[in-house]
């Protein structure tokens, strides 16, 4: 049960993060999960030593751990937009 939890709430950081990152239109809903996992994993990397607060991967289901989460996932696709603008280039 706990992983069915975490793959939504996955989705659901995936999703916010797209959103504040104006990417939501080229992902669908698998690359919303995997953007909020892996963001998440990211966030517990870089984030969760500076600010202390466990991550969704941590399963920290409260309402900083999804913060932090979001973050990483941010985080994630501002690193992934560079590389895709680089290679246009």
């Amino acid at each position: 049960m706990n992983f069915i939890i975490w793959l939504i709430v996955g989705a659901i950081v995936g999703w916010l993060a797209s959103m504040i990152m104006r990417t939501d239109g080229q992902q669908g809903l698998l690359l919303n999960i995997i953007v909020g996992v892996v963001g998440a994993f990211v966030a517990g990397v870089v984030l969760t030593p500076l600010l202390g607060i466990a991550t969704i991967n941590q399963n920290n289901f409260s309402l900083p751990g999804v913060l932090v989460s979001i973050m990483g996932s941010v985080i994630l696709l501002a690193v992934v937009s560079l590389f895709r603008s680089g290679a246009r280039r």
